[in-house]
């Protein structure tokens, strides 16, 4: 047997997703790869981190550098790839960089948030001819993989029409509107930030390029306005040290002594990024509620639907094919409980609330024409997102499978979604329907 040969690799912005990445290098996947550097804007992050894979690992602490000290990093660490884990607004620019310094790149989604970013990945590409794999978890998950088998064996036919409605609930659709995300310049919006996920589902599940896109979209439920619509009167900014804030169940407890604590509120003296905004405050910018229609180069149409503010977490999607139809109906998170939330009880403490779920379901049936709908048996899948994690990382870290479901995604691949969400915008902004091809060609 052959000795297996190590990558180095080195990781820039150490929020809490780097997590899935550091976890993989020095534990689940470390016989494939060596961590070699962390790059951050915040150096008390990056410490909290060294602490944490100290005491966990029993490895480091590794060398650190200052976001500015990027290329200091390249040429001193010598790493064969860069895993970008930042702010989505910079995502283009150190992976442009990475690539221009020799280096292939691990993106998380979404590669990046506009037309003009993308393009500029994508002449780097060109002109230093390195990899860049984008990290789409839901492609992994064995459910999803079952419907992209059942699709591309035929057993609906040609594919009409698809019907995507997903749910995000109090709790973790929430989040969003507490931090960077919230103002579209760092994330694009959820049509980018979070969408990218499933535009990127349904082009890899029909093997297909969208061409065209009408979407509407407000911010009609977090935010100041239309809390006092409500007739919200008692508002605070963020939610640390807030009297208002402990009788809110939507705050986030940051002093819980454990990760967010030490990642965010310990060391806000370094950036100044503020973890924990009310959501019900001002200078938010991305929608909550957005509705999308999406026309493809077969002619099949997508109608998707993202509601930020539900009391349930999952998604529902359904295929119309000339030879019949799927329905999945995936309940990730069945309620965010709030029974002891009383805003007459002085005692209440927003700690109070259970936030933990009962066991989520997942259900697939298949129904040809003129027959009875029948529920698709799989082997499930454990871990974060469905299961999706695990097969995706061994994918980034070993690699070498043959996969003919094709759930490596490379950069047209990460093109393709955001342009979904990037056209989406145009057209909230126009009320126009765009032509992604207007924006930049992906094909």
């Amino acid at each position: 047997m052959s000795e297996i040969k190590k990558k180095k690799y080195v990781i820039i912005g150490l929020g809490s997703r780097s997590d899935m990445f550091t976890t993989a290098m020095l534990d689940t996947h470390k016989e494939y790869c060596t961590l070699m550097a962390l790059c951050d804007t915040n150096q008390g992050r990056m410490d909290w981190w060294n602490n944490y894979f100290q005491e966990k690992y029993g490895t480091g602490p590794f060398k650190t550098y200052g976001a500015d000290e990027f290329d200091l990093m390249i040429k001193e660490q010598k790493p064969d790839v860069v895993i970008v884990t930042t702010m989505d607004r910079v995502h283009h620019k150190y992976i442009s960089r990475a690539m221009e310094l020799g280096c292939d790149v691990v993106s998380e989604k979404p590669m990046t948030i506009d037309a003009e970013r993308n393009q500029q990945i994508f002449d780097t590409i060109e002109k230093t001819g390195k990899n860049l794999t984008v990290t789409f978890n839901y492609r992994y998950s064995p459910r999803n993989s079952v419907v992209k088998k059942l699709i591309q064996n035929g057993e609906i036919g040609d594919v009409i029409s698809v019907h995507f409605e997903w749910m995000l609930n109090t709790k973790h659709g929430a989040d969003y509107f507490r931090r960077w995300h919230r103002d579209k310049k760092n994330s694009g919006g959820l049509m980018v930030h979070k969408s990218t996920h499933h535009f990127d589902l349904v082009n890899w599940w029909l093997d297909d390029t969208p061409s065209e896109v009408f979407g509407m979209g407000r911010l009609a439920f977090y935010g100041l306005e239309n809390a006092e619509n409500r007739g919200v009167k008692e508002h605070y900014t963020r939610c640390k040290d807030n009297k208002y804030a402990m009788k809110d169940p939507f705050a986030l407890n940051l002093m819980d002594g454990d990760k967010l604590q030490g990642l965010y509120a310990d060391v806000e003296d370094y950036d100044g990024y503020i973890r924990d905004h009310s959501v019900f405050s001002q200078g938010i910018s991305i929608e909550d509620t957005m509705s999308v229609l999406v026309r493809y180069k077969s002619k099949a149409t997508l109608t998707y639907s993202l509601n930020a503010f539900c009391p349930c977490e999952g998604y529902k999607v359904s295929f119309n094919g000339t030879k019949g139809r799927i329905e999945m109906e995936i309940n990730e998170a069945p309620y965010v409980s709030g029974s002891a939330f009383d805003q007459n009880n002085p005692d209440f403490n927003m700690s109070d609330l259970d936030f933990e779920c009962e066991e989520f379901s997942e259900k697939i049936t298949l129904q040809k024409l003129w027959e009875k709908p029948v529920e698709v048996e799989w082997e499930k899948g454990k871990g974060g997102h469905g299961g999706g994690d695990k097969i995706l990382l061994d994918d980034v870290f070993k690699g070498g499978s043959d996969d003919d479901l094709k759930r490596a995604a490379g950069p047209m691949d990460g093109a393709k979604s955001i342009m979904v969400g990037i056209a989406a915008n145009k057209s909230f902004e126009t009320g126009q329907l765009v032509k992604i091809d207007d924006l930049f060609k992906l094909s």
